[in-house]
């Protein structure tokens, strides 16, 4: 299964030409022979434009996503449109939310080559540290996975990558593949290769992780985008300039690690 990653400049608030490159971008993975393609953390927004958050939050089914979806389609490959600002209260008309979750949502949708919806992730850990997105945004619950290209796909994003337990709880529903799209900043370069990679091998699986490229004042987005295999080889990054990342993953490799390396199954409770 051929893997591409969209690090994409994102500018803040101009969802217009954010979401153009990120269209740009499926097409030139298609080209590129790629079966999936993993777009940043907050593409259409970015993730440090707070003001803009409440002002361009929409349903999942609404018209962001919907042009993300026409270009899978029309390209014939996988998306995940990971992530957007999702107004809960509009999914729930659409009936893709409950009543009782309410607000906005960090949210990534998993789109097959034919457009379709196939999983919503809303983030479950969100950011503190002088961040306002503790006290915009609602956290996510559930964490479901897909099966694509011989792949159990799981998906986390950005600062998720802290918190081992999550990683632990898709080990337990049978994840091989782990995507986590992030908008990752400056001056955390360390922190982000660390995690990257910690997550890979210790969990024995893939991940991929695509960080946008930015800047917004304060803050900018490193990059550094990176597909790493169970062993904790990286297999394929980026700098810090906009990119697309790609790799060949192979599904038997995740089971013939856990085989060879079987620490997984020495796991107490």
């Amino acid at each position: 299964m051929r893997l591409a990653l969209a690090q994409l400049e994102v500018e803040p608030g101009a969802v217009r030409a954010n979401v153009g490159r990120a269209v740009a971008a499926i097409e030139d993975a298609a080209a590129a022979g790629a079966d999936l393609v993993v777009l940043p953390e907050m593409f259409t927004v970015g993730y440090f434009a707070f003001d803009a958050y409440a002002r361009t939050a929409q349903s999942i089914e609404g018209e962001t996503v919907g042009r993300v979806a026409d270009a899978a389609r029309e390209h014939g490959i996988a998306v995940l449109a990971g992530s957007v600002v999702e107004d809960l209260a509009a999914s729930a008309a659409d009936g893709l939310a409950t009543p009782a979750e309410e607000g906005y949502a960090n949210a990534s949708v998993f789109l097959d080559a034919s457009g379709d919806r196939r999983a919503v992730y809303r983030k479950h850990h969100l950011f503190g540290y002088g961040s306002a997105e503790q006290d915009l945004l609602t956290a996510g619950e559930r964490l479901p996975t897909v099966e694509f290209g011989g792949f159990t796909v799981g998906v986390t994003t950005c600062y998720d990558l802290r918190f081992p337990e999550l990683y632990r709880d898709l080990v337990a529903a049978g994840a091989t593949l782990v995507l986590v799209p992030s908008a990752w900043p400056y001056p955390r370069v360390e922190h982000w290769r660390l995690f990257t990679r910690t997550r890979a091998v210790e969990n024995l699986w893939y991940l991929a992780a695509t960080n946008g490229v930015g800047d917004f004042g304060a803050d900018a987005l490193l990059g550094r985008s990176a597909v790493v295999d169970p062993w904790g080889t990286t297999l394929a990054a980026a700098g810090d300039d906009p990119a697309l990342v790609t790799a060949d993953l192979e599904p038997g490799r995740v089971e013939a690690v856990r085989e060879e390396f079987p620490a997984l199954a020495d796991r107490r409770e």
